[in-house]
């Protein structure tokens, strides 16, 4: 082929074109006056346009169709014998005596069309002579061309079942005989295409190339809507012939082409009869083949066809289509050593979505095909590349996909080998896709052993990767850290020794990842451990001794090392929220309960939540400095204080003396004062066991009206008394409170007096508690209204 410029090609195109239009207007004139003779004459002349070297396949292309367009009308002009007067026997004859061969042979052609169809010679020999002659035309465009057309007059005059033409079974394979014939031969010519012109113009070479693959392809297709191609004709015949050409034609483009176009057009069920004659082809292709693209279409045909019906499984299992297909892809590994690892992880994608189709019950398979990845992974510690990393992910989240069951993935002993291979922030991007799997599917991750696992796979959020440089947001940092704090949630065991393991093994993997990730995790894994104290109270109270792992003690001792790392933080109010929490949950009902059947243990109740609180007033001292923190932190406190009634007379004395000093040396007078009140519950608690000292509830609400008039006094100085006032009617509602309740040191005179003194304040000074005052003393009203016990109790009190 020449190496020619677009201007000149256009030229000769144009060129050939008007040649072609000259002589059809000369042909059409023949043929209305019926002139056989002139009709030969200037069909030749016109075909003789298709000569030319000078065209590239796209521009010869063109010329051709004006040709074909007239070859069209020229067929019908030949098929009525009474216009022209010539038998279609020495028409055929006639037109073999053409000047020119590449002229003569589409006549030939066209008038075998005609010959066929008069069914006045066998199809089979016409059809077999027409193939023979074509080897007369060596040229590739031309020679393709040519054959192109060739098989496009003789598609519907195939010796097929059910066909005009001689249809059975025997003359079928003269109509594969035709078309494999014609095929072997186009290809050949294609092939040679890579040969014209100079070297230095090859890429352009193979675009034309690749723009002319459908003539060649078309055959196959042909091949595939014959009715008469059943298995056994496919499977002796079509496949091996194509297979033999496509191998020995050692042309890669060829290849890709024909591997591609046989698995596209041939009928699955007939790819999975001949797999393995199929698979054998795939590792003699040329090296530089992109034979994995083909692999994987032809897994993913497989795939689609095995989840059409489940009838079909059972052919998979006859013919070990995955034992070949694994076989497959690693000989083709082998014999394509510079096969990038994109490449093998696509193939390696396809196969595992085939083997979760077929054989979703197999996990063993599924674990074979994670092994070899990691085989053909062994000498990448880390993808760098963006496509191969996007496949292994693929690759990984398949898995995840189909069983919609974390723990299934967990039993994969290859999974989290494969996960080594990813980056650092695509191992984190893995590892929430396992996590948010797990909560979307509400799965329940129950033995020691896939918990270690789990948190083996999700390395990548609970520390800092060897080598992981980057700096991450801080808030994705939140999120990820929360999953990881929600996941723990769903790790549970009803067997407490089993848990117990779980929650060390947390613990285990929660320390290294440093002091950043404790605030986020150690919450949820200490309430993890207080479930299983409630969960311990089910157990019988034989189950006795040191040979039980799970005991409250150990837990207590867990809970408080866990407790203890959040002050390398630091985070005092976090670790002071949670020692309380310990506190309340060692010491429920429940848990009562369970210490008289694990006295054996030497458990005290009471000694471990005297700690806790202990280890509460050492961080509020030491720790926390912050005044408003300090304010939480005391309410906090009281409030959990207030609802235990598990320490006897000493050390409950010693605890509520702590709280109410602190609470008297807030910073603020209001603090101070709410804070003081709010102390006076913890000698009040409702119930059957519950403490009531009226005395102390008292000098409580008294200490609170002197600090509440030291805040007033202080407000008057700086022109503010809304405070202080408002002070007073909190005060006046805890009195209400204690009345109501029974308490007889809180007497009608006692409450009578507060309200006078807060009216004389508000006489003296505008305030804005006159609302709070109002809806108090309407509320004393309704009281003094009802009648009965409460209502002679208020019944004194004036308003």
């Amino acid at each position: 082929m020449l190496l020619i410029g677009a201007e000149d090609e256009e030229k000769w195109l144009a060129e050939g074109i008007a040649g072609i239009q000259h002589n059809a207007f000369y042909l059409h004139r023949a043929l209305d006056s019926n002139n056989l003779r002139d009709a030969l004459k200037y069909s030749a002349q016109m075909l003789s346009e298709l000569r030319t070297s000078k065209l590239s396949p796209q521009k010869y292309y063109e010329l051709y169709m004006r040709a074909f367009d007239e070859l069209r009308i020229l067929e019908m002009f030949f098929k009525d014998e009474s216009k022209h007067g010539v038998s279609v026997v020495d028409l055929y004859e006639l037109v073999q005596h053409a000047g020119n061969i590449l002229p003569r042979l589409y006549l030939l052609c066209t008038v075998g069309s005609v010959y066929i169809k008069s069914k006045e010679a066998p199809a089979k020999e016409l059809l077999q002579d027409l193939v023979e002659m074509c080897h007369g035309v060596q040229h590739p465009i031309r020679g393709l061309f040519l054959r192109s057309y060739l098989a496009q007059i003789s598609r519907d005059k195939l010796l097929d079942i059910g066909s005009d033409y001689e249809g059975d079974a025997e003359t079928v394979m003269d109509a594969v005989e035709f078309i494999l014939e014609n095929f072997t031969e186009m290809n050949k010519l294609w092939v040679r295409m890579q040969l014209e012109g100079p070297g230095r113009v090859r890429e352009k070479r193979e675009k034309e190339r690749s723009a002319l693959q459908e003539l060649v392809g078309k055959n196959l297709h042909v091949l595939s809507q014959i009715e008469g191609v059943d298995l056994e004709i496919y499977k002796e015949t079509v496949l091996p012939r194509v297979l033999e050409q496509v191998v020995n034609c050692k042309d890669d483009l060829s290849q890709y082409y024909l591997m591609d176009c046989i698995i596209q057009v041939f009928p699955d069920e007939y790819h999975l009869q001949t797999l393995e004659m199929l698979l054998a082809a795939f590792p003699q292709v040329q090296p530089t083949v992109d034979i994995k693209t083909v692999l994987s279409r032809l897994m993913d045909r497989l795939s689609k066809y095995a989840a059409s019906s489940a009838d079909v499984l059972t052919e998979f299992l006859q013919v070990e289509a995955f034992t070949k297909l694994s076989n497959a892809i690693e000989k083709v590994i082998e014999m394509q050593v510079d096969m990038p690892a994109v490449g093998a992880i696509t193939l390696y994608v396809s196969l595992l979505t085939f083997t979760l189709r077929v054989h979703p019950d197999r996990l063993d398979y599924v674990d074979q095909v994670l092994g070899a990845c990691v085989k053909k992974l062994s000498s990448i510690p880390k993808l760098e590349d963006r496509w191969a990393t996007k496949q292994l992910v693929a690759l990984l989240s398949a898995p995840l996909e189909k069983y919609n069951d974390t723990v299934t993935a967990l039993t994969l002993s290859n999974y989290p080998r494969v996960m080594d291979h990813l980056d650092n922030g695509t191992n984190k991007v893995m590892a929430m896709v396992i996590i948010e799997s797990i909560m979307k599917n509400n799965t329940c991750i129950s033995t020691a052993d896939k918990v270690e696992v789990l948190f083996e796979l999700i390395k990548g959020l609970i520390k800092d990767l060897d080598g992981a440089t980057d700096e991450l947001d801080e808030e994705d940092f939140k999120d990820e850290q929360n999953s990881v704090a929600k996941l723990i949630h769903m790790l549970y065991n009803n067997e407490p020794e089993e848990m117990l393991k779980i929650i060390c093994i947390v613990w285990k993997h929660t320390m290294a990842g440093g002091p950043k990730r404790l605030p986020f995790t150690v919450p949820s894994l200490v309430f993890s451990a207080l479930r299983l104290v409630r969960q311990m109270q089910g157990q019988e109270g034989d189950i006795v001794g040191e040979e039980v792992p799970a005991t409250p003690k150990k837990i207590f001792q867990l809970l408080s090392q866990m407790i203890e790392a959040l002050s390398a933080v630091p985070s005092p109010e976090l670790a002071l929220r949670l020692y309380l929490q310990c506190a309340k949950r060692f010491t429920m009902p429940a848990c009562k309960e369970y210490e008289i059947s694990d006295a054996a243990n030497g458990c005290d109740l009471e000694y471990v939540a005297y700690e806790f609180f202990t280890q509460v007033f050492v961080l509020y001292e030491e720790e926390i400095a912050n005044s408003k923190a300090q304010v939480t932190a005391i309410h906090l406190i009281i409030g959990a204080l207030q609802r235990m009634n598990v320490f006897n007379v000493e050390n409950r004395d010693t605890l509520t003396h702590k709280t109410t000093g602190y609470s008297a040396r807030l910073l603020k007078k209001p603090d101070q004062c709410r804070a003081v009140y709010a102390c006076s519950h913890l000698f009040w608690v409702d119930g059957q066991d519950g403490i009531r000292d009226g005395e102390r509830v008292l000098l409580c609400l008294k200490r609170a009206l002197r600090i509440a008039n030291a805040a007033q006094q202080m407000a008057s100085i700086a022109r503010d008394s809304s405070g202080p006032l408002t002070l007073f009617v909190e005060i006046l509602n805890k009195y209400l409170y204690y009345f109501e309740k029974g308490n007889k040191q809180i007497t009608a005179a006692v409450i009578q007096h507060l309200i006078e003194l807060i009216n004389t304040e508000m006489q003296s000074d505008s305030a804005t508690s006159d609302a709070f005052l109002a809806s108090t003393l309407r509320y004393i009203q309704f009281q003094k209204q009802r009648g009965g016990v409460m209502g002679a109790k208020f019944e004194s009190i004036k308003l």
